[in-house]
Parts: C-alpha cells; sequence; structure tokens
C-alpha cells in the first residue's frame, strides 16, 4: 500500500455568468481552504504532523492535499459518519469549526463542495447552501476556567490577547483587554501565571473551545515548591493530632461502621 492518499475539496459554482475554474478562483479563496484543511486532517496536536502538501486542478476547481495514508484512512471515516448522520456534533472541536466555516463558504458564494478521499470506494460529503453542518448550539454551555502556565505572547493590535503555554492544552490563546495590558506594571513574557477566563465548554465531552477564551483575572499561582509552607502545614497537623488521646478509635469514628 501506498504511504500517501489524499483528500479532494471539488467546488462547483459560478463567477458571475462565468463557470468557477482556476483562473477566476481568487486568491483569497483559497487561503481560506488551506486554512481549515489542516483542522480536518490533525484536529489534534500539529507541531509534529506529517507534511501536508497542495496542487489545484480543474474541474470546476479541485483541491488536492496530499499526506500520510494514515490520515487519509482515518479522515475517509469521518467522512463516512457525517455524511451518514448529516451531523457534525461528534467531531473534534478543531475539525467540527472547519465543517461550519466550509458550510458558511457554501451559504455566502452558493457554492457545492464535495469532500472525498484517496481511500478505494471512499465515503464523500456534499456541502452546499442547503445543508446545515453546524454544531448543535444547546452542546456548548457558558464556563469558567483557571489555566495555569507560561505565557509566551501577548499583545495585539485592535483584539489584543495573550498566549499561555499550559500542560494539558498546549498553548491557548486567550482574548485580553488591551487595557490590561497597558496597565500591567511587569513583564508577563516568558513568566508563569494562573489566569481566570470564560469560555464555551462542550456539555457531554468536557472539551474546551479555545477559540471562545476570554480574560478575567490574573490569579496568584506558585508553582515552584515551598519546603517552607509544606512543613509548616505538617507541623500544625501535628499538633492538632497531639491532642486525640486515642486516633485508632477517632478514626473509626470518623469512618463510621465500614467494614474492610
Amino acid at each position: 500500500m501506498d504511504k500517501i492518499g489524499y483528500i479532494e475539496i471539488r467546488i462547483t459554482g459560478s463567477k458571475g455568468n462565468l463557470d468557477l475554474s482556476p483562473d477566476n478562483y481568487d486568491i483569497r479563496e483559497i487561503i481560506s481552504i488551506l486554512e481549515n484543511v489542516e483542522s480536518l486532517l490533525y484536529p489534534g496536536e500539529k507541531k509534529d504532523r506529517p507534511t501536508i502538501s497542495y496542487r489545484i486542478e480543474e474541474g470546476s476547481v479541485r483541491h488536492i492535499f496530499k499526506t500520510s495514508i494514515q490520515y487519509i484512512i482515518g479522515f475517509n471515516a469521518v467522512v463516512g459518519q457525517i455524511n451518514q448522520i448529516q451531523n457534525i456534533d461528534f467531531l473534534d472541536l478543531s475539525t467540527a469549526t472547519a465543517f461550519e466555516n466550509i458550510q458558511n463558504i457554501a451559504a455566502k458564494r452558493d457554492y457545492s463542495f464535495t469532500i472525498k478521499t484517496s481511500v478505494d470506494k471512499s465515503n464523500s460529503v456534499k456541502i452546499d447552501r442547503t445543508t446545515k453542518y453546524y454544531r448543535t448550539e444547546a452542546v456548548w454551555a457558558d464556563a469558567e476556567f483557571y489555566f495555569y502556565g507560561k505565557v509566551t505572547n501577548a499583545g495585539g493590535k485592535e483584539k489584543a490577547n495573550i498566549h499561555v503555554s499550559t500542560e494539558d492544552l498546549g498553548v491557548i490563546r486567550i482574548q485580553t483587554p488591551i487595557s490590561f495590558l497597558e496597565n500591567y506594571d511587569d513583564n508577563l513574557l516568558y513568566k508563569s501565571f494562573g489566569v481566570r477566563a470564560t469560555g464555551k465548554q462542550h456539555s457531554e465531552t468536557g472539551e474546551i473551545d479555545t477559540s471562545s477564551l476570554k480574560f478575567v483575572e490574573m490569579v496568584d499561582y506558585h508553582p515552584k515548591y515551598d519546603e517552607q509552607y509544606l512543613n509548616n502545614l505538617i507541623d500544625k497537623a501535628s499538633g492538632n493530632w497531639s491532642e486525640i488521646s486515642d486516633k485508632e478509635s477517632w478514626l473509626k469514628e470518623i469512618r463510621g461502621s465500614y467494614e474492610d
């Protein structure tokens, strides 16, 4: 079996009186597709993903993206499931968002998208102005989060944000008021902080929509091991224990009548 496969995104439609073709397909439209394909194929960590190569062909417009066959096979299964249930709520957030973006293009420009793969007898899914490939709003609820990590970037000309490198989610971007960044006295970069933020969370899976995160406040965060603080806790606990004469009986009373 070849180690390389591809996905094909075919777009039909028109530009005024002209049928859509690579000759009248604007570069901004190409960019909008390129920005979403990575999330279609690699919804998780993208740092070490395989190479994705690209070409555009006639008929009306055919986008061809080549990459590892392993991921093409997985994406083919995703396409089949979408076509079967006509729903994208089961997808990882980034993949669902990519399908929503393509759905928006189809509705805005009256284009018809057909997505399939190089897998033998490939599954396919069609997206046009009559389809409704959007996540169910009720699934995503407002929530509050606390993130801890190192700030790797901060700022922005119009929509400011901070980038926080976390252990569980990787680098996340949090929309942050320019006024906060202007008035913060110390340099944020490459220092560890706790950040309180609001955003959307999947009510069933617990997945966080990291694109929706908005800054609330900085919180106290002391990631370093504090031996003195720990020793103080131990001394305090030891003092409390010393006041209990029969520790075994006291523990049994606290536990209740459970049997081993």
